[in-house]
């Protein structure tokens, strides 16, 4: 009995400072995946405060459009180098350590922006966004507690929090913004990030070693293109990865391109912009939230990738066929689908595909694809648009994913689930 018991509080302490299935309870389980949750929706929200803020404060301080591009390049290149460096500081320290990381640069870039009287300071404020990664620390959170039938389901929901953050994050730093000044959604944002710091720091239990000795000396590097290249080498990733770059890449140019479209195209004023925004937001939310996780749980993987595929083929079609901006809320309908299913299930694929011990480090290469996106995308965007008009993106959208789609049913991709070494 003594022995017993010693088993069970040894048990207990691990479930304290542990995250792998085998410690944690279901209980403690949904508890900690609860709090990933909130951590993501307060950070969506705070980052889309500045989004919405960004422009104004910036031209406060008389930077030009030219300039305004080269400050969102800056931060598009810094998340794109940064994605997959915090992954693997996720392996090598721990989930909640990475959170942690995330939360506090957070709260710096916000004192920096809150600080920011002139265009230097404007500039050095996109610093500390090389380690911004709420989502892929909270994806990483989740696929540490989650079963493998379990992951899909739970990354889905993950979506609700991105509605959530569009939502609140445009509505509230638009009204601070207005009525109490620019720079008011800056101390808010630093109040709320210091907060979700705290969330991490208390709620997220501290993770056991995700390595050997042996491992962590193998692989200490934080960066090292090698061990991409090696993770890229494990069977199904690196054609999973492709379909993940490629058949979100069009949509991802006329996402860049939109507020320009917006005006010119559909001839929006900034408050019915502001209005499309939100109904995003809410699409987002119902398709994360009640229908990938069910699907998730009910169809394979494979099925559900190639669905995902074949609906973004007909979305470009109709974006080919578009004139209004009715026509496009109507589209925007499975076009959040395939979007959010996409996203959710190469998530889910990529992090089984790999070692547990890898987990971070191939979430925060899927997390790097939005930062290419954002970093090469306003330039192909824009002589697309300039050259051959809004239709271009569809014809594009089309062409890529029925070629995805194509390959998708002719290749046999494994899709095996790698253990603890």
């Amino acid at each position: 009995v003594s022995t017993m018991n010693a088993k069970t509080s040894s048990a207990g302490e691990e479930e304290a400072s542990g995250m792998s299935n085998e410690t944690l309870g279901e209980a403690k389980r949904r508890q900690v995946i609860r709090v990933a949750y909130v951590i993501a929706a307060l950070d969506l929200t705070f980052l889309f405060m500045q989004i919405g803020l960004m422009p104004y404060l910036a031209k406060s301080l008389g930077l030009d459009s030219v300039g305004f591009g080269y400050l969102q390049t800056i931060f598009g290149v810094l998340q794109l180098m940064g994605g997959y460096i915090f992954g693997r500081f996720a392996d090598q320290f721990g989930a909640r350590a990475a959170l942690i990381l995330s939360c506090a640069s957070g709260s710096i870039f916000f004192l920096l922006m809150s600080l920011s009287t002139n265009i230097p300071l404007l500039f050095l404020s996109r610093l500390p966004g090389v380690f911004m990664h709420g989502i892929p620390g909270a994806q990483k959170v989740i696929t540490d507690v989650t079963t493998p039938s379990q992951r899909a389901g739970a990354l889905g929901k993950l979506g609700f929090c991105f509605g959530v953050g569009i939502i609140a994050g445009s509505v509230v730093g638009g009204v601070l913004s207005t009525k109490f000044g620019v720079y008011v959604p800056t101390y808010v944002g630093l109040v709320g990030s210091l907060i979700n710091t705290l969330i991490a720091v208390v709620w997220i239990p501290s993770q056991t070693k995700p390595k050997s000795d042996h491992q962590v000396t193998e692989h200490s590097d934080l960066f090292s293109i090698r061990e991409i290249l090696r993770l890229m080498r494990f069977p199904g990733v690196m054609e999973v990865f492709i379909v993940k770059v490629f058949a979100g890449f069009p949509i991802g140019l006329f996402m860049i391109m939109f507020s320009i479209i917006s005006m010119d195209f559909f001839g929006l004023e900034a408050v019915e912009s502001g209005y499309l925004m939100s109904y995003f937001g809410v699409l987002q939310m119902v398709v994360q939230g009640l229908v990938v996780g069910k699907l998730a749980s009910r169809c394979s993987e494979i099925t559900l990738l190639r669905l995902s595929v074949f609906v973004f083929a007909c979305v470009g079609l109709g974006m080919a066929l578009m004139r209004t901006v009715w026509h496009y809320c109507i589209i925007a309908v499975p076009l959040m689908f395939a979007f959010s299913m996409l996203a959710t299930i190469t998530d889910s694929i990529l992090t089984k595909a790999v070692p547990p011990t890898d987990t971070g480090a191939m979430l925060g290469i899927c997390a790097s694809v939005q930062p290419l996106t954002r970093t090469v995308g306003p330039t192909i965007g824009g002589v697309l648009y300039k050259q051959f008009g809004v239709s271009s993106f569809g014809y594009l959208q089309l062409m890529v994913n029925l070629g995805l789609f194509v390959y998708l049913l002719k290749s046999k991709i494994p899709l095996e689930e790698m253990k603890s070494q």
